[in-house]
């Protein structure tokens, strides 16, 4: 079969202004990119018809290192709604340069179903990452120049807790310090780097509802403590208004099209297993607001994407989906199943089987939030009838919607039996009003429990010295009613990654608790989950190339 980036060169794409007036966006509202993509202003948004449209959610079981497709079913979907005459927009995350170069070699899609033009999309794009970059930079600059500047005057942080980002894999820069070489080189302390999607204005940028809403949260921002343990903020600091201004333009959802012409908008890209891994709640209500159907999808497994798209995204906008997808895989079911992983390509029923009790628990997880759930097998040409028929039949006793995906290989055609099952269980059985894990007036710990208990089946939960320290600030700052984003393996229920299947009665181990004042929500690191990914032996980056004119390697 032809490869991504073939497949993708050989669409022929429509103008960004014939997408946008396909769907009723005013073209004389666009901010173009190119012929292909084009921002689009918040302000159009009309929270009418947000109310009027049908949110579908795509998550997915525990992840293999080779991923469920998760974004190529979400596309694929969009592409079979459009099929059935179903006027439907996908909304999906930004790409990031770090996993592009280093694990995956691009993520917009797969086969004949993706959103272009991908070679932009999983490169520089509209300049997002590099203003969330130059944004998050710009605050770590002006606040090491006001600690030197003001050093005389006895001003001091006892904690910095700001540190950098960039969007490149690199591990040597987790743990650095600054400040060396003589006092014009600034204060020495310790310092370093996470990945661009860690950033928490890559958060804030994705729950913002506005630019005054944006100016807020950036305003609230925690950098450090003071000596006598007062909150330093960017407030504090004074420059809000010029990160503010290097944010404008980031702001707005950014329409593409996919490989059938019909509208995306990708905007923003927060990791799942380190931050709330969703695009920005502007760009799914944009869609919503010029489609009756929006497929979105979040980040990695639903233990750890859809918990956050439910209660924290979907608390904070309003947003309550109508159906959620999982997406499975056979090679998926045979990893949890205990096949190992250099055999799961191959037939094995009794190991599909026995990893059913992965899926089984996200289906759980997902109807403790009011959901319905359609299950949506993810084909692969080497995939056995027995076997897809042994996840119908255990989806028809567990009384869930299922469908098998192949728009990989057939674009919207191949999905329009997924598309019929997600339009005939919303017109049936549209999903209850979101059934939250926790309450907001519950505390922190409350929160943590619920969730570590309800949705990943811990025994129990235990802190270090250092979390329970945070614990105390979080009280003593009074933002105990903040949501709270676990960082975690994607790879299983615990923290844990090797503990594939379905993790039981284990204890959930807390190491750190970050305050994200300005994305208002408390993030919960447990295990060894690094916020700064590193590299593989091999990286992506030694096939990526620009050969006779045209980019390969991407996928």
């Amino acid at each position: 079969m032809k490869s991504d980036i073939e497949i993708a060169r050989e669409c022929e794409l429509k103008k960004i202004k014939e997408v946008a007036r396909s769907t009723g966006i005013p073209v004389d509202e666009l901010s173009n990119y190119g012929r292909y993509i084009a921002k689009v202003p918040a302000h159009l948004i009309d929270e009418e018809r947000v109310r009027h449209s049908n949110l579908i959610l795509v998550t997915a079981i525990t992840p293999t290192k080779a991923g469920i497709g998760k974004t190529t079913v979400s596309i694929g979907l969009a592409l079979g709604l459009s099929k059935i005459g179903k006027k439907a927009i996908v909304a999906l995350r930004e790409p990031s340069l770090g996993p592009c170069f280093g694990m995956k070699g691009g993520a917009a899609g797969g086969g004949y179903a993706q959103v272009l033009p991908m070679e932009n999309i999983n490169l520089h794009f509209t300049g997002d990452f590099h203003a969330v970059t130059s944004a998050h930079n710009m605050i770590t600059a002006l606040l090491e120049n006001y600690m030197y500047q003001h050093e005389a005057d006895g001003f001091g942080l006892k904690e910095v807790l700001w540190k950098r980002v960039m969007d490149v894999n690199d591990r040597s820069l987790r743990n650095i310090v600054t400040g060396l070489g003589g006092r014009t080189n600034g204060v020495p302390h310790e310092s370093g780097f996470d990945i661009t999607p860690a950033s928490e204005i890559m958060a804030i940028l994705c729950l913002a509802t506005d630019l005054d809403d944006l100016r807020r949260r950036i305003d609230n921002i925690l950098l450090g403590y003071t000596f006598d343990d007062r909150p330093f903020t960017v407030h504090d600091l004074g420059v809000t208004g010029a990160i503010v201004v290097l944010l404008k333009d980031a702001l707005n959802p950014n329409l593409v099209q996919t490989t059938e012409n019909t509208p995306a908008f990708v905007h923003g890209g927060p990791f799942a297993n380190i931050a709330h891994g969703c695009n920005s709640v502007l760009a799914t209500k944009m869609a919503m607001t010029f489609s009756d159907y929006v497929v979105t999808e979040a980040g990695f497994g639903a233990d750890l994407g859809a918990e956050k798209f439910y209660n924290i995204k979907c608390r904070k906008a309003g947003l309550s989906p109508k159906l959620t997808v999982i997406v499975v895989t056979l090679k998926g079911l045979k990893m949890h199943g205990g096949v190992s992983e250099d055999m799961i390509g191959e037939p094995n029923i009794v190991g599909v089987g026995a990893g059913l009790h992965n899926l089984n628990k996200h289906i759980d997880n997902i109807r403790s939030f009011g959901q319905h759930v359609v299950v949506a097998l993810n084909r692969y040409a080497s995939d056995e009838e027995d076997e897809i028929e042994a996840v119908r039949d255990f989806c028809q006793n567990k009384q869930v919607g299922f469908a098998v995906n192949n728009a990989f290989a057939e674009g919207g055609e191949g999905a329009i039996d997924l598309a019929n099952e997600v339009v005939r269980t919303i017109e049936k059985r549209p999903s209850d009003p979101l059934q939250f894990t926790y309450n907001d007036e519950d505390t922190t710990t409350e929160k943590i429990e619920k969730i570590a208990k309800r949705i990943y089946g811990a025994a129990d939960v235990t802190y270090s010295l250092k979390a329970r320290k945070m614990l105390k600030m979080v009280d003593k700052l009074g933002l105990g009613s903040y949501p709270v984003c676990i960082a975690k393996t994607q790879y299983s229920f615990s923290a844990d990654p090797k503990a594939y299947g379905v993790a039981k009665d284990f204890e959930f181990h807390i190491k750190d608790i970050v305050i994200n004042m300005g994305a208002e929500m408390i993030v919960v690191i447990a295990g060894d989950i690094m916020r700064m990914p590193g590299l593989p032996k091999s990286p992506q980056a030694n096939r990526i190339d620009i050969v006779d004119g045209h980019i390969e390697g991407l996928s």
